[in-house]
């Protein structure tokens, strides 16, 4: 088939990658024309494992090319949409003027049998209204509502070989219309046995919003649950173990820490609560305001246990944040739990360098007034006291023994849990986790 994406961020250009991968004939389209030339010259412009090269792979191909230019998207019969939602300034709304703009820009090129398809992030509500909107422009023309589930550091995979799949369309001709062009577009991942759900439009813009809500309320659970084993005495890993065991509960996204940040976690939990509002079903999702305060205060914590590791004084302190990033794997800085860490303990007075492998060009954009440091070895020395707040595989994998020759006072704050207590205290070390004794 051939297919237009519009939007190359994070998302649009991973899924425009991901759909040449497949065979199909893909045109990238975006304002940013440094985006697009980097792109058109095999270079993602943010980092993601294994986009790079499969970008590369594809261009060869001959059946990828970005252009600046919506124009081109006529022609192409399924018309993916990938813009941002960013929450907008001072309130907890979703900004959905990037998605507005993308479609009023796409209507004039629709034909006939065409398939409008969004995969942003958006309030409930939203598809009806722009379905409304490319019905006037083009009637024969269909929205199809195909939420994304794109983790960071596993954007191709998760891209590739989806977990499931859910289609929002309407009802009668046009939506099975649609829905057969969805499954054209992903027939291989569908020959391979991955689910899919075909549902109304209400219910897939709910899909994310909803999916990113639980996940959120997972982690500010454990890191409550954290809060009350530092009260106790208890161990907070050792308790996720154990509830972990029961398969109602399960293991995953009960890692106590420092919390969530990232482009999306975080204002989603925001914008559904917005929208809840806005619905008169404000009450229905009160308990997200809890769990974003529950994250907030992690950060807050790691300070606090930074200044008690500092006897109490952080004034002149050398301190070096381990990781940038808001996750492993990712050089995304949104909403980043270590960069708010980092300008806290800044701000209160102590000297702080930042290292991270991926993110260290974003971080500085955001937060100037850091002290940044590409080489970890060169971070680390002379520091005050290390904080682990993004468990990169070389963070985690420190030699606590050839660390200590580094520094100049052995302790350590582990804000992600990643590290071995007991080794790096038979090492010298004074460790503190989170939630753990």
């Amino acid at each position: 088939m051939r297919i237009s994406v519009i939007g190359c961020g994070y998302l649009g250009a991973v899924h425009a990658v991901s759909m040449a991968k497949l065979g199909h004939d893909v045109i990238g389209i975006d304002v940013d024309e440094y985006k697009i030339a980097e792109l058109q010259d095999g270079r993602a412009p943010f980092f993601e494992p294994g986009l790079e090269d499969l970008l590369e792979e594809v261009l060869e191909t001959g059946r990828l090319r970005f252009t600046t230019s919506m124009a081109e998207a006529h022609g192409s019969k399924v018309h993916f949409v990938c813009v941002g939602t960013p929450q907008l300034k001072g309130e907890y709304a979703a900004n959905l003027s990037y998605v507005d703009a993308a479609f009023s820009e796409l209507l004039p090129f629709l034909s006939a049998g065409d398939v409008a398809v969004g995969k942003s992030t958006v309030p409930v509500g939203t598809a009806e209204r722009l379905s409304a909107l490319i019905t006037a422009a083009c009637p024969t023309a269909t929205l199809a509502w195909n939420p994304e589930f794109l983790r960071e550091g596993h954007a191709v995979k998760d891209t590739l070989t989806p977990d499931r799949f859910v289609y929002g369309v309407p009802a009668g001709p046009a939506g099975l219309s649609a829905q057969n062009s969805l499954d054209e577009v992903y027939a291989v991942p569908l020959s391979s046995g991955t689910p899919r759900l075909v549902v109304d439009y209400a219910t897939s813009e709910l899909v994310k919003s909803a999916a990113n809500s639980f996940l959120a309320t997972k982690i500010s659970f454990i890191n409550a649950m954290a809060e009350v084993c530092d009260a106790s005495g208890a161990d907070v890993t050792a308790l996720a173990d154990a509830i972990g065991l029961d398969d109602r509960i399960g293991r995953k996204f009960l890692h106590a820490g420092v919390g969530f940040g990232g482009g999306c976690l975080p204002k989603d939990i925001r914008s559904f609560m917005a929208r809840a509002g806005e619905l008169g079903a404000d009450q229905a999702l009160t308990f997200l305001k809890e769990v974003d305060s529950i994250n907030m205060r992690r950060r807050t914590k790691v300070v606090e246990l930074t200044r008690e590791l500092c006897s109490g004084a952080l004034l002149g302190k050398n301190v070096t944040v381990l990781g940038a990033a808001f996750k492993p794997s990712s050089d995304d800085v949104r909403d980043s739990p270590a960069l708010s860490v980092a300008a806290q303990l800044q701000l209160q007075g102590a000297t702080v360098t930042v290292t991270d492998p991926e993110a260290i060009e974003n971080a500085r954009r955001r937060f100037p007034e850091l002290n940044y440091e590409t080489n970890t070895t060169k971070a680390i020395a002379g520091a005050d006291v290390i904080l682990l707040v993004t468990e990169w595989p070389e963070y985690v994998d420190l030699d606590p023994v050839k660390t200590a020759e580094l520094v100049a006072d052995l302790k350590i704050l582990d804000g992600r849990n990643a590290l071995s207590p007991t080794a790096w205290r038979q090492a010298g070390w004074t460790y503190r986790g989170m939630g753990r004794p």
